[in-house]
């Protein structure tokens, strides 16, 4: 009888773990008795991932924040090396966090285990050279976005567009069918959502702001509702915490968890660059990004990033449908005035809704069924299965 399929696997931060849960279960109707262990959050755990160090360590964002735990994360990563070249696993898979997995993929790849990225690094956007090193590090690049295989003609890397899997879980969350009656809000109440973000270093930028938004907007219009979603409860009550000092009058409802439930609720949405655009564009809900960060770590990025836009829904669409707002320009104001277009320019409503059901249907893929078939064939060709 052969052996199981054993996965080396890595996921940094909590859409690596959707994103792995969800390959992981694909995986798992191919191979019953797989065998996966790595870094993975809870929805990994769920799936039978085994986790040999905290996900939520690695997900720390920016170049002057990271450097506070650069000696735990590489200690951490040699670890990691050591155990799997020891046991070397039939693949490894890297889920995003490039700067901590592609040198992970590199090492055993060189040790004769296949290799596999899955989601592609932003080299349309900034470091353009990466697509060189991938080429060396990795046997497959899975691609999330129809317009990032063309980024690696030049090497010849073997990549496979596989869709997102937002777009296929979203389409059918039944939680999403009458959201509003989730939070007990009627059909006649604005709402808008606040996401700061998922990570301690947003909550520390973006929190605040976002709350004087509301303030600002309130004033504006005195009867709108804003859903604050807190990813989890350190975050819950770090929330708690500023809204009982600061905002105790403003009509806002805090939220455990729930994230994608309140943007289906809201008529707009405030929301910090990242992973939860892609799902509110899905929702094909008119939104306001914005991203504040270190300064010392703004100064480096923006010198550095070469793409015309920054959020995903500008990205997919390539054209600037949505306000993006940066840095000094995260005031009340400036944010508020944008989410009153949001809200009230019914033309300009429209026509957004309209581009981000073209985005979604080019992300509805089957990725999780596509991704894992792209992994099997690379493992077939390899001579592993």
């Amino acid at each position: 009888m052969p052996n199981p399929l054993r996965i080396g696997i890595v996921a940094g931060e909590a859409s690596g773990d959707i994103l792995g849960a969800g390959l992981i279960r694909s995986l798992k109707t191919k191979f019953p008795d797989l065998i996966v262990e790595g870094i993975g959050g809870e929805l990994m755990q769920a799936e039978g991932c085994i986790s040999r160090y905290p996900m939520e360590r690695l997900s720390v964002m920016g170049l002057v924040e990271v450097l506070g735990r650069l000696f735990e994360l590489l200690k951490a990563r040699r670890k990691l090396i050591q155990y799997f070249i020891d046991n070397p696993p039939d693949v490894f898979i890297g889920i995003d966090a490039p700067d901590f997995t592609l040198h992970m993929e590199g090492r055993l790849k060189a040790a004769g285990i296949p290799t596999v990225h899955y989601v592609s690094p932003s080299v349309w956007a900034w470091k353009r050279k990466r697509i060189f090193k991938i080429k060396q590090t990795t046997d497959l690049v899975l691609a999330l976005f129809p317009f990032e295989p063309a980024c690696y003609q030049e090497t010849g890397q073997r990549i496979e567009f596989v869709g997102h899997p937002l777009a296929d879980q979203i389409v059918n969350d039944p939680s999403l069918q009458d959201p509003r009656a989730l939070f007990s809000i009627s059909e006649s109440q604005r709402v808008v959502a606040l996401l700061p973000g998922s990570r301690g270093s947003e909550i520390k930028y973006l929190a605040e702001p976002f709350l004087q938004t509301a303030r600002w907007l309130a004033e504006k219009e005195p009867d709108l509702l804003f859903l604050l979603p807190a990813a989890n409860e350190q975050r819950f009550n770090e929330l708690e915490a500023l809204l009982n000092e600061s905002f105790s009058g403003l009509n806002v409802r805090l939220v455990l968890q729930q994230s994608r439930q309140v943007m289906a609720t809201a008529d707009a949405i405030l929301i910090a660059s990242g992973t939860a655009t892609l799902e509110a564009t899905i929702l094909k809900k008119p939104m306001v990004v914005a991203y504040k960060m270190a300064s010392l770590t703004y100064a480096i990025y923006s010198r550095m990033i070469k793409s015309r836009h920054i959020s995903l829904p500008n990205l997919l669409a390539d054209e600037a449908l949505v306000p993006e707002i940066l840095q000094d320009d995260v005031t009340p104001r400036i944010l508020g005035e944008a989410l009153l277009k949001a809200l009230n320019d019914h033309s300009y409503i429209d026509y957004v809704q309209k581009r981000f059901e073209d985005v979604y249907t080019q992300l509805h893929q089957d990725a999780d069924e596509r991704a894992a078939s792209a992994i099997v064939k690379l493992l077939e060709d390899k001579g592993v299965l």
